[in-house]
């Protein structure tokens, strides 16, 4: 009797464990998203010109890694928001580039609107199912690699065909990604709050420039 009231014990803490990770890390996402739209509002009203990509994926490199380091301590938080706040800087120019298009804010609407519905649905579908999406992680780390390597082809050698081609893999990718994160975060696969905040920030983020990119060429103006 006393060892199926340990277990029950230990599961009952378990839940527990999970549920208070899916808390912070929903609360964390909501704050770094804040922030980012705030820093891309600064980049955008100041009207900042593009980075350099080696600043970009230095800086983007750079602040993960201190965040992955930082992880179990408060500084993981700061470095958080440094990560997510850099991010939204680097979007403020893209932004701006899609408002010049005379159906440009409602291009902007549409992908924020799209990445809302695809990522609340697919959270929602996780949660409720409560499937486990684990064997998913091998073929999104090697899809990734493939969509990013081809990302880099394409901005190099001109290529709005494969470009549109990435976007689109992308979109894929990272709705899968968000089924995995949520699914590592309900099984105990993932227990750090900002570890989960930074990976599905990340995918909400991709997910959203490749919804933008495609609804821009499809509309003819991209």
């Amino acid at each position: 009797m006393y060892e199926n009231q340990s277990v029950a014990t230990r599961r009952s803490d378990s839940v527990l464990a999970t549920n208070k990770v899916l808390r912070n890390t929903y609360a964390l996402l909501s704050m770094t998203l804040l922030f980012s739209a705030l820093t891309a509002g600064i980049s955008m009203t100041l009207n900042w010109g593009f980075m350099n990509p080696l600043l970009v994926f230095g800086g983007y490199f750079g602040l993960l890694f201190l965040t992955t380091k930082f992880r179990n301590s408060s500084l993981g938080l700061v470095f958080v928001f440094a990560l997510t706040g850099f991010m939204g800087l680097t979007l403020g120019p893209i932004l701006n580039l899609y408002l010049k298009l005379p159906n440009g804010g409602e291009l902007i609407m549409t992908a924020l609107g799209g990445t809302g519905v695809i990522f609340l649905g697919l959270s929602a579908y996780a949660l409720t199912t409560r499937k486990d999406f684990s064997f998913m992680g091998g073929f999104l780390m090697v899809g990734i690699l493939v969509a990013f390597l081809a990302g880099i082809a394409a901005m190099f050698f001109s290529m709005p065909g494969l470009s549109l081609a990435v976007s689109a893999m992308f979109i894929l990718l990272m709705s899968g990604f968000i089924l995995w994160e949520t699914s590592n975060l309900i099984h105990g696969g993932e227990t750090n709050y900002i570890m989960a905040t930074v990976s599905l920030y990340v995918s909400i983020y991709n997910l959203f420039l490749s919804l933008l990119h495609i609804l821009g060429a499809l509309s003819g103006r991209d």
